[in-house]
């Protein structure tokens, strides 16, 4: 049987997670990436639950991500003159973490770290700087055919895959809607930046800090040297009016966008100005609305979605852990389902249904811990915060907050057999 010939759009991290995955079945694959070339840094992202298994699975993954970690020794949130409410740590058990995750990456890191794990195949090639232009089925349900953007000639392939996120261009394509169609506002934003400063001097307990009107800001240790800091901005309920000036910003470009955040965090408090001042001059500035993406289908004749392209886990942290386990249980059911494509898509599909139901569940803490909208909702949430790192209920207090915080075997994986 001829090896499936594989398109992959994108390459942080669902696209070569689902490469190296597939290069364990009888796939040809090719990952294309708009960007000229590997994206180093990003936020810190988590990795949970079904992810960790998946980690797991991978020879040499979970300790290639241990030599990156970006792990913070623990969190706390602080006064405007910096005293903390008390700090909350690592459980100290990866089967249940807490608020601290044990497998804390860049997403730039975790990215190189699984590039790394395909670039030696044989049958695995990556393509900086391309993007998909158009595509068609010569019949339907059939090959796709698809034409590029830069310079790679038109190729057919057997199946597309849109890593591509949350506002998938190839979804667009392969499903005939429009990039937003499907895609559910969840009324906030988030940047993230580095500065060449450190900060919290030293300390590896990362701090953060809450203004009315949802304005959240906290700072991280960075490897480099410096600090690494997220803005936050969440709007519970439907406050159109609240994301306008964030929206209007993003359309024109990152230096307009840099002064609206600016302005917004101007006065608030604690080292907030000083933090403003030198996101002017962050080189890696990155900045989006939160959302979740949830689709009717996770295929379309012969293009499939994995990560944020097709389930988009918005504030529940799940992310990631979504994005590597869709990639084990496409590729694991295609070669499941040897020679019956349709049937590996169909399985996939039931395969991830429960967990991305599961994973998408925003639970109403999210909003009390990260962003409370007034004075007397900061006051409350530093005061249940201090009383949890005070008597030490983290544990019993982290069920409350969704999917993303339960334990591994709550989400056990189907076991496949894989091409040696």
């Amino acid at each position: 049987m001829s090896p499936l010939n594989v398109l992959i759009a994108g390459s942080s991290i669902a696209g070569p997670a689902t490469a190296y995955w597939l290069s364990k079945t009888n796939c040809t694959l090719t990952i294309i990436e708009r960007w000229p070339s590997p994206r180093p840094g990003g936020q810190a992202i988590d990795i949970r639950t079904a992810g960790v298994s998946v980690m797991r699975k991978i020879p040499g993954m979970e300790a290639a991500v241990l030599a990156k970690s970006a792990q913070e020794e623990g969190v706390c949130f602080v006064r405007a003159d910096g005293r903390p409410y008390g700090t909350i740590r690592a459980t100290g058990n990866p089967e249940q973490q807490g608020l601290i995750s044990e497998y804390e990456i860049l997403r730039g890191d975790l990215a190189g770290v699984l590039v790394g794990f395909t670039k030696g195949e044989e049958r695995v090639r990556y393509v900086y700087g391309e993007t998909i232009a158009a595509m068609r089925y010569d019949e339907v349900n059939g090959p796709v055919t698809v034409e590029f953007s830069n310079g790679m000639p038109t190729s057919t392939y057997d199946l597309v895959i849109a890593c591509d996120g949350a506002m998938s261009r190839t979804r667009a394509m392969g499903f005939e809607c429009g990039v937003r169609d499907h895609v559910v506002r969840t009324n906030s934003w988030a940047a993230y930046f580095s500065i060449t400063q450190d900060l919290l001097q030293g300390s590896r307990v990362g701090q953060g800090f809450s203004a009315v009107g949802g304005r959240f800001i906290s700072v991280g240790s960075d490897a480099g040297g410096g600090s690494r800091v997220m803005l936050m901005g969440v709007h519970p309920g439907d406050k159109r009016d609240t994301m306008l000036g964030f929206r209007e910003a993003s359309t024109q470009g990152e230096d307009a966008l840099k002064k609206y955040l600016a302005r917004l965090y101007r006065g608030v408090g604690w080292k907030t100005d000083e933090v403003m001042r030198m996101m002017m001059d962050s080189e890696d500035f990155y900045a989006s609305e939160i959302v979740q993406v949830k689709m009717p289908s996770l295929h379309n004749g012969r293009v499939v979605l994995v990560g944020d392209a097709g389930y988009a886990a918005g504030l529940t942290g799940g992310g990631t852990s979504l994005a590597l386990a869709g990639a084990y249980m496409l590729a694991g059911e295609i070669g499941k389902h040897k020679g019956d494509l349709a049937a590996g898509l169909e399985g996939y599909e039931e395969q991830m249904r429960p967990l991305i139901k599961e994973m998408q569940k925003i639970p109403p803490l999210v909003m009390l811990l990260l962003a409370p909208q007034t004075a007397w909702g900061i006051w409350l949430r530093n005061h249940i915060f201090a009383f949890i790192a005070w008597t030490g209920i983290a544990e019993i207090a982290q069920k409350y907050l969704g999917g993303a915080f339960a334990n591994t075997e709550s989400f056990p994986l189907p076991e496949y057999e894989w091409v040696a």
